[in-house]
């Protein structure tokens, strides 16, 4: 007998970051995309290779993180969402499912990405949102950093941002947008890029930080950017606090931009 037809699904995915190390899988199994893929394993009852669009670090939340998978299971969209939840832990869940071409790729056909950095101002640390925001003692400058924001915005050459064990192919990447804004004692940092460097938005954050208290002057972060070397840069901002917002396509792949948890965020 001919072997069934298979189809391609994106699935939206939220997950809160602080138990896992990372997205990528691990032989220790104590990632996202292990949970996922075991989980849809057992929906499925046979194996299910994901890819996801944005690869995140120890930590870090997702809140629309998008994965397609092959399948030749016949199930209604909604029964992925259900059934697949019906195996995940609780800081996990599947949003929606989408149908897509056999020529969407979760990571390729992605136009960008987005994330938000959640701080915390505060002479004391965090307790209730513990690992949900970062958190700096001392008082900020909302106009420093967004001088320095500006002068990040465009296409570069990220390299004094980047990881050691960045596998990216290139350095350059351009970054679209950086909004900052403020809530009570609480600082969101909104990145939208075409694609993001490993470490990329933590260690913006550290410089953004490191002029908004002071320590650097707005003018240094072109300093760091034309030196091309991590040494130049500040310190990588804690994991705390940050959440891959998600990525975004062509209105043609029909693949949801919203999530309910993005309605939680400050």
């Amino acid at each position: 007998m001919p072997e069934p037809a298979r189809r391609r699904l994106a699935l939206g995915l939220a997950y809160r970051g602080q138990a896992y190390h990372g997205w990528q899988s691990q032989p220790d199994g104590c990632t996202v995309q292990d949970r996922l893929e075991a989980a849809l394993a057992a929906f499925a009852d046979g194996p299910v290779a994901t890819v996801c669009a944005g690869r995140t670090d120890a930590g870090v939340h997702g809140l629309n993180q998008v994965v397609h998978l092959d399948t030749a299971l016949d199930r209604d969209d909604f029964s992925w969402v259900r059934g697949t939840n019906r195996y995940l832990p609780a800081d996990i869940a599947v949003q929606w499912c989408q149908p897509v071409g056999a020529g969407f790729h979760a990571r390729n056909s992605a136009r960008g990405r987005r994330y938000r950095f959640v701080v915390l101002e505060s002479a004391v640390r965090p307790a209730l949102e513990q690992g949900l925001v970062g958190w700096v003692f001392r008082p900020l400058d909302m106009e420093a950093m967004r001088e320095a924001a500006a002068l990040l915005v465009g296409e570069h050459d990220f390299s004094s941002f980047r990881a050691a064990g960045c596998q990216s192919p290139t350095p350059v990447k351009t970054l679209r947008r950086i909004e900052i804004s403020r809530r009570g004692a609480y600082w969101c940092f909104d990145f939208d890029a075409n694609a993001f460097l490993q470490h990329m938005v933590r260690n913006l954050m550290g410089c953004l930080v490191a002029v908004g208290s002071g320590r650097r002057g707005p003018g240094w972060v072109a300093q760091v950017l034309a030196a091309r070397s991590r040494d130049a840069a500040a310190p990588t901002f804690p994991p705390e606090g940050l959440y891959f917002v998600g990525p975004y396509y062509d209105e043609a792949w029909r693949i949801p931009q919203h999530a309910p948890a993005m309605d939680w965020l400050p």
